[in-house]
């Protein structure tokens, strides 16, 4: 009987092992069997204990964590000897009464937010020109987030009961002392029993606790005073302005804040009257950006048609220059022919083939000036409908 005791008593080193994997490890809280627990998953355990000590080898001492194999077996030990036992999860289906809360909230929320959009609409309507600066983040083709929803879930205990690493979860059974909750509760003891013997402190000590309790309390008042004054403060300053003025001096002097953050900032101010001047202001801004933009139109249709101008005249030089330079080639063929038909009895030509020549070069002439004249109305048909558009 005492072997086997023995046997199943965890060593040394397994209890330094627990307890370091106890308090590295991350864990989270719940309840189990009407009972709060701490439970652990099995891949953050391995994790953990592969960058302990025991994973670096000593001198003339092996490393105990090698591998992840090593450290399930390791593990399977101490589940062995109840420093934690396996759980399973179960996720927690909701009653029929619960589907109906449920429905319930989200009809009055969606109410409340179809409220919310008609008086935003309304207070929204005389401050046209000033919504159609700010990009709105609520487009109909940006994808809206989805609330993530967590999954309610319960724990119990689990059939086999055997260490395995991945996303199963242990409950830790081997709760330590931490060294700091022992020494923060040993400062308590002895405070007590230091102010349990106050009449035997010395003179001087008993009259130096004496202030520090004066000075404290008349601290906790000027804290109480400031909070009234302060109300006070906002409230006349809320009736003499019929509203429009909220000051408030320290605002967050009675916030769930820190010592520091309760004193900062020093005071907070808001307007919440009729804007006027800034709807006046911004409707004549809106003015001056708009007959900027006129003007700038007006320019550049002036830009265009100046160049389109001056592109037509140059077509029509070209058009020139090359009803001028077939007058010459004709020309010049006529005069070779007559030189042709004098000087050289081999060369001459007939005058049913002059007569050719010219009847094609009158039809080539036609045919140019019918192309000029078709060219010359695309233009002006062109430059038309340019001028609607501007």
């Amino acid at each position: 009987m005492y072997s086997k005791k023995k046997h199943y008593e965890p060593t040394k080193e397994e209890k330094a092992v627990a307890k370091y994997l106890r308090f590295n490890c991350p864990t989270k809280s719940t309840s189990m069997m009407c009972h709060r627990v701490d439970y652990f998953t099995a891949s953050k355990a391995v994790d953990c204990l592969l960058d302990s000590k025991w994973a670096k080898a000593k001198k003339g001492e092996e490393a105990v964590f090698t591998t992840r194999e090593s450290v399930v077996d390791y593990c399977n030990r101490l589940l062995k000897k109840q420093f934690f036992h396996r759980a399973l999860k179960v996720i927690k289906k909701k009653s029929e009464k619960d589907i109906k809360k449920d429905k319930a909230k989200c009809d009055s929320s969606k109410e409340e937010e179809k409220k919310g959009k008609k008086e935003k609409e309304k207070k929204k309507e005389p401050e046209v020109p000033e919504v159609k600066k700010e990009k709105s983040d609520d487009s109909p083709g940006s994808p809206k987030k989805k609330k993530e929803v967590k999954k309610k879930f319960k724990l119990e205990s689990h059939d086999e009961q055997v260490f395995l690493d991945g996303s199963e979860v242990y409950v830790w059974i081997y709760d330590p002392v931490h060294f700091k909750t022992f020494a923060m509760g040993l400062i308590l003891v002895i405070a007590v029993i230091a102010a349990t013997l106050f009449p035997l402190w010395p003179a001087e000590m008993r009259v130096g606790v004496y202030y520090l309790s004066v000075a404290a309390g008349c601290f906790v008042a000027s804290i109480l005073l400031l909070a009234v004054a302060r109300c006070i403060l906002f409230l006349l300053i809320w009736l003499v302005t019929g509203g429009r003025h909220h000051f408030w001096f320290l605002p967050n002097l009675t916030a769930d804040v820190g010592f520091i953050d309760s004193f900062r900032p020093l005071y907070t101010h808001e307007y919440k009257g009729p804007r006027t001047s800034s709807k006046k202001s911004s409707d004549k801004a809106d003015d001056k950006d708009d007959a900027a933009a006129t003007k700038a139109q007006k320019s550049d249709s002036e830009e265009k048609s100046d160049s389109e101008k001056k592109d037509e005249e140059g077509k029509d030089e070209e058009e020139r220059g090359e009803e001028r330079q077939s007058d010459s080639d004709s020309d010049r063929r006529e005069e070779e022919g007559s030189q042709h038909s004098n000087g050289n009895d081999f060369e001459m030509i007939t005058r049913e083939e002059l007569e050719q020549q010219t009847e094609d070069e009158e039809d080539e002439r036609d045919d140019d000036e019918e192309e000029g004249a078709q060219e010359r109305k695309e233009g002006e048909s062109e430059t038309k409908a340019q001028s609607a558009e501007t």
